[in-house]
């Protein structure tokens, strides 16, 4: 089962979903125009041993390559690798026909796309995403880094050409990875798919999960991004939305020391504590017990980890992205598909963070 999806952006781009569409990168660099000069494949030290070669060498047959590898995990989203990513591709004295090839998850994604954006003020570069939740980084063009004030606010909004979501890659996956990515399908469900929350829901084992299964939601999970974003491309307003749950699940990534809880748990937490504001704000009559039970059977932390400070989270928070003028922005819902970007007072906050202590 192989499904293309065109994501509407001002500048359109296809993502490719189904078991081994991978293979079809050098085909997919051999079409462009111009022809790539020199093709780069960013990846990490994780992803590299499984799948580099495997991408790499079909690719060399046509084209002069190039591989970097990057440390693993969320630091790697920093000013110092972005730097020395730069300093790797002057020194190698790259043009702007060149393309990057981002092989990994979001944390490469993230990475090489800001990297693409601003080398030579901007080259081309193709997503090809070997994680669940990197379904969701992969599309709609934000790319960036972390900074000690807070998660990705130093980045831009930049478009792949092309994304590849190989599901075969999900095989090797960690469960703690499956349950990250499967975080967003949740979110993606919660704000814009009632019948995807619904299947969704019915999961007991993310590992007996059918890779038709996974090509179907997130297909729909995508399809969900696609209708905000073609909407709202920079975030000007009702692309907000797609941030349900990561206003405190980046506060309680950052607070917690990044990579200590991944970018999925951290959400989690954040849509429980969202959806518990979004009962009383809007009298939302959601199944909040028997939400957290199901979520505790899959894995998930549904409380906020006791070590942590509300003051030092409502700080966090204020740096978030969404924040206005300092008044905390925080995405809730009236029913399931049905989300509002509020403005909600810190007092509001406060009371359900400590409830979710």
């Amino acid at each position: 089962m192989t499904t293309s999806y065109q994501i509407r952006a001002h500048k359109p781009y296809e993502v490719t979903i189904g078991e081994g569409v991978s293979s079809t990168l050098p085909a997919i660099l051999s079409g462009m125009t111009p022809a790539p000069s020199t093709v780069v494949v960013i990846t990490d030290e994780h992803v590299n041993p499984l799948y580099g070669q495997s991408l790499y060498e079909p690719c060399a047959q046509v084209f002069p390559m190039k591989r970097l590898v990057l440390p693993a995990g969320e630091q790697t989203k920093s000013f110092s690798t972005f730097e020395n990513i730069l300093t790797t591709l002057l020194e190698w004295q790259l043009d702007r026909q060149c393309v990057l090839v981002a092989l990994g998850g979001g944390v490469v994604g993230d990475v090489t796309g800001f990297v693409a954006a601003s080398f030579l003020r901007g080259v081309r570069f193709l997503q090809v995403p070997t994680t669940l939740l990197a379904h969701d980084s992969a599309v709609g063009g934000k790319t960036g880094i972390n900074h000690s004030q807070g998660k990705n606010l130093i980045g831009a909004f930049y478009h792949p050409e092309h994304v590849l979501y190989d599901v075969s890659f999900l095989d090797t996956l960690p469960e703690r990875e499956l349950r990250s990515g499967f975080a967003e399908l949740v979110k993606e469900g919660l704000i814009g798919d009632k019948e995807l929350y619904g299947e969704l829901r019915t999961v007991t084992s993310l590992r007996e999960v059918t890779k038709e299964q996974w090509t179907r939601w997130i297909v729909r999970g995508i399809a969900v991004k696609e209708r905000i974003v073609h909407e709202d491309e920079r975030e000007q307003g009702v692309r907000a939305v797609l941030n349900f749950g990561h206003t405190l699940g980046h506060a309680l990534e950052k607070e917690a020391g990044y990579g200590v809880l991944t970018h999925g748990e951290a959400v989690f937490i954040g849509m429980v504590t969202a959806l518990r504001m979004s009962q009383e704000h809007y009298s939302f009559d959601f199944p909040i017990a028997e939400f957290c039970q199901w979520a505790e059977e899959l894995g998930y932390e549904t409380s906020i980890p006791s070590s942590l400070s509300i003051d030092q989270l409502l700080s966090a928070m204020k740096l978030d992205k969404k924040a206005d003028r300092g008044v905390i922005r925080y995405c809730l819902l009236e029913k399931v598909g049905r989300p509002h970007v509020v403005s909600v007072e810190d007092a509001f906050i406060r009371r359900f963070l400590e409830l979710s202590l």
